[in-house]
């Protein structure tokens, strides 16, 4: 249990060290939140994380000139400069800052200018001409920020009013950075984005929850992690944090992912510039059916939420893919395209964990079973697991997690070559809101737990069925199941602790304690009627 238990200390430590919840996202959010009378969540969602991602490279771009300030200031130092043109060159070089992975941020686009002239009714030219100067002077960022602030529809009133709320928060200071506030405030907004946009929202956002989930079960600590649909990079951000986690590296990971929504595939750039995530997303958005820009990819690791059950993929263009391995996938549904999509780019020994509707577990329709039971039976469904409902903006309804793997001899763990594990987590979770689910890290350790002892890896415990939650099955139990891979086929139900008391004394118990109820029902009753007819009610 080591390995399980050591994860959970550090993310307590960190917990700790961050403090908890910042404090200010709610009154953040409320001041954005104003823009809603004036355009829709899809909208201002960009206007809000525009915003926050120039305060961030401009906080962290003022504290390196600060240093290189000090610097040049101190005879001890190598930076050491007498005279003030040399020294202000120093300070204005911009390798001084790329070196340090900081964007280099000129005079117009820095946020003492901007919000020095919040007031000012042209202060959305002024916003839109410091994102094209940011671009301009870091190459890797062209195309990528939004830049129409200065539309007729942007209020210019509260859009000062956010630039002075923003600029009243540190986000990109080394203390800001350590505890990772930008992140935090981003992942904070995207959900909230998520939640105010419903179903829209949900194709560029995937719980935290459910993220974890994949990232703890599929642990991906060094080679090339690869999302094809990957909204705004959430995905990855787990997977860094998890290899950080561990004692590992940033560089020790190489990021490859792909998005079809133009906006969608800017805000994941940002989210990932915002964190020093250096990823190959593309140089511009791309369907990955259509236009595959990894086509001779093959992952290590693959992380993935695709839209669900999507009818207009444009399927009857790509009859004869190569792809198309285990069958030909229905124009009327893109699930098993994705599916065999994540096999096709897999390497020899990567496993890849996706998030897909639960009717994919158990279709046969347009040939989908069939797709299934080929799948089965070339032995490459690792795990499935039942999520419980709402956990997801884009329907309330249950989903599922695929884990596909190619090599289940896999010589580090145990041979489990014709076994599939089943997890049923339809009771785990808890509402955040009315219509809003997530699970506890506890809930997830368990999960994670389970898969890596059924894998038989060390310091994960010893793996055994438990009625109700997990199950190891063999191909043949699949196969006598119809080959539907619903987790709660395989399961069973939950053993029920027997209280050893008689049955006839029990009923005689329980029999004696609803009379009793009944009794006091009818005294209360009486009171009320009493009560009501006291002050003049039948």
């Amino acid at each position: 249990m080591r390995r399980i238990g050591n994860m959970k200390k550090k993310k307590a430590d960190k917990t700790k060290s961050n403090g908890g919840n910042l404090g200010f996202e709610e009154k953040l959010w409320q001041a954005a939140d104003k823009m809603r009378g004036h355009m829709d969540p899809a909208e201002y969602k960009h206007v809000v994380l525009g915003l926050i991602f120039l305060k961030y490279i401009s906080d962290a771009f003022e504290e390196r000139r600060k240093q290189l300030e000090t610097q040049v200031s101190e005879p001890s130092s190598e930076y050491y400069i007498k005279e003030e043109p040399a020294r202000y060159g120093v300070i204005e070089d911009r390798d001084e800052y790329l070196s340090e992975n900081i964007f280099w941020v000129p005079k117009e686009a820095r946020w003492s200018y901007l919000q020095a002239n919040a007031k000012q009714p042209s202060i959305g030219k002024l916003v839109d001409d410091a994102m094209i100067a940011i671009e301009k002077e870091n190459p890797k960022l062209k195309g990528v920020l939004p830049k129409d602030y200065a539309r007729p529809t942007l209020d210019k009133h509260t859009l000062g009013e956010l630039i002075d709320l923003i600029g009243t928060i540190g986000l990109g200071d080394a203390e800001s950075r350590s505890k990772d506030i930008l992140g935090r405030v981003y992942e904070y907004f995207l959900g909230r984005f998520a939640s105010a946009e419903g179903k829209g929202g949900g194709e560029f956002y995937t719980p935290q929850s459910v993220v974890k989930i994949l990232v703890e079960i599929i642990e991906p600590y060094r080679g090339r992690v690869y999302d094809p649909c990957c909204g705004s990079g959430g995905m990855f951000v787990q997977s860094e944090k998890f290899v950080e986690a561990h004692g590992g590296r940033k560089r020790d990971i190489s990021i490859y992912g792909q998005e079809s929504n133009p906006t969608t595939w800017r805000l994941c750039n940002m989210n990932l510039a915002i964190r020093g995530i250096d990823c190959n997303i593309g140089s511009h958005h791309a369907d990955s059916f259509r236009q595959d820009i990894h086509k001779d990819l093959k992952a290590d690791y693959m992380l993935a939420n695709p839209p669900f059950n999507v009818s207009d993929w444009k399927g009857e263009l790509l009859r004869e893919d190569v792809r198309w391995k285990y069958g030909m996938p229905p124009v009327s549904n893109a699930n098993f395209a994705w599916v065999q999509h994540f096999i096709h780019h897999l390497s020899p020994n990567g496993i890849a964990g996706f998030v897909l509707a639960n009717g994919s577990m158990s279709s046969n329709t347009s040939g989908e079973g069939e797709i299934r039971k080929n799948i089965i039976e070339g032995d490459l469904v690792d795990c499935m697991i039942a999520m419980p409902g709402q956990l997801f903006y884009t329907t309330p309804i249950p989903a599922c997690l695929w884990f596909i793997t190619r090599n289940k001899k896999n010589s580090k763990f145990r041979d489990r070559s014709g076994q599939t594990l089943f997890i049923d987590a339809r009771k785990m979770g808890h509402l955040i809101d009315r219509t809003h689910r997530e699970l506890s890290d506890e809930e997830i350790n368990r999960i994670a737990q389970t898969y890596h002892a059924w894998r038989g890896e060390r310091d994960a415990g010893e793996y055994k069925d438990i009625p109700g939650f997990c199950k190891s099955a063999t191909i043949e139990e699949i196969k006598a199941h119809g080959h539907v891979l619903t987790p709660g086929r395989y399961v069973g139900a939950e053993d029920i602790e027997d209280d050893d008391e008689p049955f006839d004394e029990k009923m005689k118990r329980l029999t004696e304690k609803l009379e009793e109820q009944f009794a006091e029902s009818s005294k209360l009753e009486t009171i009320i009627k009493r009560n009501l007819k006291g002050l003049g009610f039948k």
